[in-house]
């Protein structure tokens, strides 16, 4: 992607790709003087995951209305509150704010700006900040939640994952213990559990066992990320499920480095598509379908009418969540997988197979 504005510098919007008009449809009367504006986490927008995806959101959302937008990159969490001020300054009439690490600078920038709209991904912006919580109202009456209950699309992945495994030991680490990142990971340990009592096969998952894991303390792709993955493939993990943006890089590493035969699953976007140097490696990947949902929360925003700040909630159902097609594996995963887990899919839908989340009530 094209560089972005750099963090606590004002936001450029010369640039298409950083925030100008580019085109794609013309200006309604609603949105000629509407401006919206994201800032990134500390992944930035570029990590192939959701900040990028976020980012593409907004971005398609202003080249169909012909409009310019701004965007600030976060290199780390003391840039969270000045880039938000800066988009304040700038006029920003909606501002997109990425990650549950966002979630206090937003709530507290939306309480002194309660004239902006807000739309924080990955928290429900209730109940303090351990996103643990839900009751379905922000604490900040101008900020609209986008939530995703990828527990239900790891579940999924679990299955498929218990049924590849040729060594029966699966893995999984994050970046940081946040509920956004963890419930990937309850949600995969309980698909592989499901799968593990159906079939009545022994599939051990490693690195999370429903309360404690493995985690890098980050979201970078550094040694520390290499190390993780490595200490699950010495448990003959022939599976791994790294989840925290760019920290997947470090599970490929290890994968090299250790010669074996080792499927990794993705999360948030299809890795096959956003990352050709996964295709030989990717089993499946976890979608969040955050551009989509971004993207229609800035053309409602846009509209002029009044703005439903009421959270989103992507699931199974209404395909805010799911899984990516086998790819490059279509041919070596068992020929029966898809049709158990289209059946699994309709199970946990109508509610006959119950999955566990914060945002599921259980």
């Amino acid at each position: 992607m094209a560089a972005l504005a750099a963090c606590g510098d004002a936001p450029d919007s010369s640039s298409p790709d950083a925030g100008g008009t580019t085109g794609g449809g013309e200006t309604t009367a609603a949105a000629s003087d509407y401006l919206p504006c994201i800032v990134s986490d500390a992944g930035g927008f570029d990590d192939k995951s959701f900040n990028q995806l976020s980012y593409e959101g907004v971005k398609q959302a202003a080249d169909e209305l012909g409009i310019e937008f701004k965007a600030v990159e976060s290199n780390s969490e003391n840039d969270y509150a000045p880039n938000l001020e800066s988009l304040v300054s700038e006029g920003c009439n909606t501002i997109v704010t990425v990650g549950f690490a966002l979630a206090a600078a937003t709530k507290e920038s939306a309480k002194a700006n309660p004239d902006i709209e807000y739309v924080l991904i990955d928290d429900a912006a209730d109940g303090g900040d351990d996103g643990q919580t839900f009751d379905g109202k922000a604490d900040e009456p101008n900020i609209k939640p986008l939530l995703y209950d990828t527990a239900q699309a790891a579940f999924l992945a679990g299955y498929a994952a218990a049924d590849y495994t040729k060594t029966g030991v699966v893995g999984t680490y994050g970046g940081q213990p946040y509920p956004t990142v963890t419930i990937f990971m309850d949600g995969f340990k309980q698909g592989v559990d499901y799968y593990a009592k159906e079939k009545g096969k022994d599939v051990k998952v490693v690195g999370w066992n429903g309360k404690d894991g493995s985690f890098t303390g980050g979201f970078e792709a550094n040694e520390t990320a290499t190390n993780t993955a490595r200490q699950l493939l010495d448990q003959d993990v022939d599976v791994i499920l790294p989840v925290g943006g760019p920290i997947y890089q470090g599970a490929l590493t290890a994968i090299e480095d250790s010669g074996k035969d080792v499927a990794l699953i993705g999360v948030d976007a299809d890795f096959f598509e956003t990352d050709p140097t996964t295709q030989d490696v990717v089993l499946t990947s976890i979608l969040k379908n955050m551009k989509v949902s971004t993207y229609e929360a800035i053309k409602s925003a846009a509209s002029g009418g009044d703005f439903d700040f009421t959270p989103y909630i992507g699931t199974l159902e209404n395909d805010g969540v799911g899984i990516a097609p086998f790819h490059n594996f279509e041919d070596k995963v068992n020929p029966d997988l898809q049709g158990e887990l289209d059946t699994v899919k309709a199970g946990i839908i109508d509610g006959s197979i119950p999955v566990k989340s914060y945002l599921s009530g259980s």
